[in-house]
């Protein structure tokens, strides 16, 4: 459709519509008074974002354009069972596809119900407020990539020139390998790059502890629960599109990319410039320069913008005033500001006003810091745009930068995992069959959202599953287990090239060590003369591996890899000096650290203390010291000993978590049998538990033989942590797992520790849950089998009629052993009532039944009433608050509980009786004499109150609760 050609004749009829949403907000204005060429203009601007948008609501939108005749029932059709089966990214694409072949008239419908829908719909709200907020102006900035002046003729052979050299800098990727004949390995970037998510802000977080292990364990909880609400994914090529920016500037866009170490965002750069360098993406930047700020730490001297540029790229001569002219099309790219030497502070206002840290001219003589900093801020080459990438520990220094999109990579999500093993492994088979094992494995799987995690695993790994003298069975499960690994296989490769590598190692982990404690992860020459490692061919080729090497010519710079090597470097050295010393003290000095620094460090320390650990080390470095591993396990067992004593705050509670995945690391069943086995309350309430956590507490708990009680109430397990936990659940006497979000999948893998012949569980505590009837199913199948359970609770759930009819066929059978059932507030009506009072008649163990808060009314609770006349029925407390009684039942109620002669507890609280029950309810407080209790609370009694409350002494210990 030639959309332009439209625009005028559409133009008048466009402007008559009207949308049926709120008359206070000019939104809807703002998109009426668009003609249709602009409506066209807009969708497709924003396309990428909607797509993303509409999940939350594509089923509405595709139902409104049905309604209104632009989609038939076929098409509508498509949209919805994509939905259902859960595609809704596939199916928000499907309707957008549709709209656009459609025409004006489609897309103006689908704004409108954008208008209706927006308060449910975070992205789509964002969506429309960012139009309403620039009003007119958004075409401009819409527009904004067309309005950049033609590149000048004596430019374009520069131009190429510069894309060719930038190309083959970037497009292959060099890839450490623990080879000696081929100590790294060249790919095309293209072949082996992975896609990363990244998201359009940045999220607000103190990293109290670990930073690297803040984002792993929270990373895939997280991800479910925000990433299809509010926060948007950023394509690379998006980074400097308007509609991401959080503030308009007219000078030009500064972008910020942010992640933790090994995430990828050096890679990330590399593809951003290959992809601009092969004419893929950025088309409206003429020149893309592209700096790191781990290079530019060997500049000791003032320098210019323009040197700067001729020492990387000096085949612009001196052509690079013609560029000055024309900053739109400009971008600078400084990668790793985290590793600049010097701080560059956005709130320090003597950049702005003291002339020596003032930069507005390419060639003005200052610090590199003044540079960078007036890029980003503008005022050099104001017009330009600028790339910055960061660790989140440096972010604080953007926070008053004039930054215009902030992103966050998040690393790889679901498949893109896979599809990085599948890349690294040329053999398909050796990757699916890696991939499994990581998948299987929680601990490992979670640390493969980050690249450099996925590499150590793959080098790792790796020769398990190529080499035929393997053992799968010996495949490392433990985060030390698969260092010790990491590290054999660097010494199995390079060991013959010096004579004591046990020496080197040595001296290499104290200043990893020294590293760990003051937060440094960047070495110099001066570091390795500090520690008496010499340079030999035998370190350079270790370091390779172990250490990320600077080849520039100016400097030579070392860094680990990720910082975890850095900590496990720092762990191994503990076992490797001659002389223990106070071990125990430092260990207790890192513990003591409340900023988290230690936390990795301490695990591997706890973990090198296992043999099955050690083992593989042991062959290159020789025995570790006996001594330190046995002071580490005392340590280990102090520890554990003292935070169970002290676990009874939220802190306490943390800390003991802590000191459990130091017992996992040693994998010595032994420590853990003296330290938690004969516990019977162990209780971590509150805490956010991951999948990683249950995996430990699994393991722990495994080795404890008394264990009563196990309260994990509030601890936001998922599915996949009951999972972990699964196989020990049936240990316990008693299980608090309220408010959780086990889920009907969850309590499937519960029923199964039910079904266990030696399954213990007495108590068990599921109050909030989400459940609903899909699950009731499989848990009346346990509770049939089941000899131990005896007190359930399902309150605040949504198991329903169809739910509870399911539970009464196993409270039918007469092995069914339970006698609390708590069902408040499940969404009964009385269709279930029936169901329920056939239970009760039969069943000879339930004694205490709470149905409160649930919709149950007069019809439904007589049908109980009958129930409570069978003189079998064994019921003493009996909860019916709030379950919408009214006088008319009165009558059977107090009929019914004449005969009764079991029932202690009766709460009618919250519900219809009025004065005319009055008659009713005294015969059946005086009649019923097992009668102790009955609450009748906020009903509309008041005038009775004074016939009912003569009763309280009717009898000894009566209480009539009015």
């Amino acid at each position: 459709m030639a959309e332009g050609s439209n625009r005028r004749e559409c133009s008048t009829s466009s402007k008559r519509m009207r949308m049926d949403t709120d008359p206070n907000s000019t939104i809807p204005q703002f998109l009426t008074n668009c003609d249709d060429y602009q409506l066209f203009q807009l969708t497709k601007f924003y396309r990428d974002r909607l797509v993303q948008a509409m999940e939350g609501g594509v089923d509405g939108v595709s139902l409104t354009l049905t309604y209104e005749r632009i989609f038939t029932g076929q098409e509508h059709g498509k949209v919805t069972e994509l939905v259902d089966k859960g595609n809704r990214a596939d199916s928000s694409k499907l309707l957008l596809n549709l709209v656009m072949e459609k025409g004006s008239q489609a897309r103006r419908v689908m704004w409108e119900s954008f208008v209706r829908m927006r308060h449910g719909v975070p992205k789509l709200d964002k969506i429309l407020k960012e139009t309403q907020e620039l009003g007119a102006d958004s075409f401009d900035y819409i527009n904004i990539a067309h309005g950049l002046s033609e590149l000048p003729t004596n430019l374009k052979d520069l131009q190429q020139k510069h894309k060719e050299t930038l190309r083959v800098q970037t497009e292959t990727l060099r890839v450490n390998t623990i080879l000696i004949k081929e100590k790294v390995k060249i790919f095309q970037l293209a072949d082996r790059y992975a896609e990363l998510t990244v998201i359009s802000t940045v999220r607000d977080r103190t990293l109290v502890e670990h930073e690297l292990l803040a984002r792993g364990r929270d990373h895939e909880e997280w991800r479910e629960e925000h990433l299809r609400r509010e926060l948007e994914k950023i394509r690379t090529d998006q980074l400097f599109q308007s509609s991401f920016s959080q503030r308009k500037s007219i000078s030009g866009n500064s972008a910020a990319v942010s992640g933790v170490p090994g995430i990828g965002k050096t890679t990330m750069v590399q593809k951003i410039v290959y992809d601009w360098a092969t004419g893929k993406i950025y088309p409206h930047f003429q020149f893309v320069f592209n700096f790191k700020f781990r290079e530019m730490n060997t500049i000791n001297c003032r320098i210019n913008l323009k040197n700067l540029i001729l020492d990387q790229y000096p085949y612009f001569g001196n052509i690079l005033g013609e560029l000055w002219k024309n900053p739109e099309g400009l971008l600078f790219i400084f990668d790793g500001l985290d590793e600049f030497k010097d701080r560059i502070d956005f709130a320090d206002n003597r950049r702005n006003t003291e002339p020596q840290y003032m930069c507005t001219d390419p060639e003005c003589w200052c610090e590199v810091s003044d540079i960078v900093y007036s890029l980003i801020q503008h005022k050099l080459l104001p017009g330009c745009s600028v790339l910055v990438t960061s660790r989140p520990i440096a972010l604080h220094l953007l926070e008053k930068a004039d930054i215009s999109v902030r992103a966050e990579i998040l690393g790889f999500v679901g498949d893109e995992r896979k599809e990085y093993f599948n890349k690294f492994f040329e053999d398909q088979t050796v990757a699916a069959a890696l991939f499994k094992h990581v998948e299987e494995n929680e601990i490992l799987y979670t640390m493969c959202y980050n690249p450099s995690y996925c590499w150590i695993l793959g080098l790792s790994l790796g020769p398990f599953f190529t080499q035929r003298d393997r053992k799968r069975q010996q495949v490392p499960k433990t985060i030390t287990q698969l260092y010790s690994y990491y590290i054999y296989n660097i010494l199995k490769n390079h060991g013959r090239e010096i004579e004591n590598p046990r020496d080197v190692l040595l001296k290499l982990g104290e200043m990893a060590f020294t590293g760990v404690s003051k937060k440094k992860i960047v070495f110099r020459n001066g570091d390795l003369i500090e520690y008496n490692l010499q340079p030999s061919q035998f370190l350079s080729g270790f370091l390779m591996e172990l250490l990320e090497k600077d080849d520039s010519a100016q400097s030579v710079v070392y860094t680990f890899p990720h910082l975890t090597i850095q900590e496990f470097a720092a762990a191994l050295t503990q076992f490797l000096t001659p002389d223990p010393g106070e071990i125990g003290k430092l260990l207790s000095e890192a513990h003591s650290k409340e900023d988290g620094r230690f936390e990795i460090f301490l695990r591997f320390v706890a973990g090198l203390s296992s043999p099955q650990s050690a083992r593989p080390l042991v062959e290159f470095l020789g025995p570790f010291l006996h001594q330190t591993t046995c002071r580490v396990i005392d340590w280990v067992k102090e520890k554990v000993e003292g935070q169970i004593r002290d676990a009874e705050t939220k802190t306490g509670r943390r800390k003991l978590l802590n000191t459990f995945h130091y017992l996992f690391e040693s994998q010595n069943r032994a420590l853990a049998q003296n330290t938690v086995g004969s516990e019977k309350t162990l209780s971590f309430s509150g805490l956010r538990l991951t999948p990683i956590d249950c995996a430990v507490l699994s393991h722990v708990i495994g080795h404890c033989d008394t264990i009563k009680h196990l309260d994990l109430w509030g601890c936001d397990i998922l599915c996949e942590g009951f999972q972990r936990l699964g196989p020990i659940l049936h240990k316990c006497q008693e299980l608090s797992l309220g408010l959780n979000k086990v889920g009907d999948s969850g309590v499937k893998l519960l029923s199964t520790a039910l079904r266990n012949p030696e399954c213990k569980i007495q108590k068990l505590d599921l109050h909030g849950n989400n459940l609903t009837d899909s699950c009731a199913e499989d848990l009346a199948s346990s509770l049939s089998t089941n000899r131990s359970l005896i007190d359930l609770n399902l309150d605040e759930n949504k198991l329903g009629d169809s739910g509870v009819k399911l539970l009464s066929v196993a409270l039918r059978n007469p092995d069914c052993k339970i006698q609390k059932l708590d069902l408040n507030f499940n969404g009964l009506t009385d269709s279930c009532a029936e169901d329920l009072a056939s239970a009760l008649s039969t069943n000879r163990s339930l004694i205490d039944l709470n149905l409160g808060g649930n919709k149950l009314g007069d019809s439904g609770v007589k049908l109980l009433f009958v129930a409570l006349r069978n003189p079998e029925c064994k019921i003493q407390k009996l909860d019916l608050a709030n379950t919408a009684l009214t006088d008319s039942c009165a009558e059977d109620l107090a009929s019914a509980l004449c005969t009764n002669q079991t029932l202690r507890i009766l709460n009618l609280g919250l519900n219809s009786f009025t004065d005319q029950s009055v008659p009713a309810l005294r015969r059946l407080i005086l009649t019923c004499r097992s009668l102790e209790e009955i609450w009748l609370q906020k009903n509309w009694i008041s005038c009775g109150e004074r016939q009912l409350e003569p009763l309280q002494g009717s009898r000894p210990g009566l209480k009539v609760l009015l």
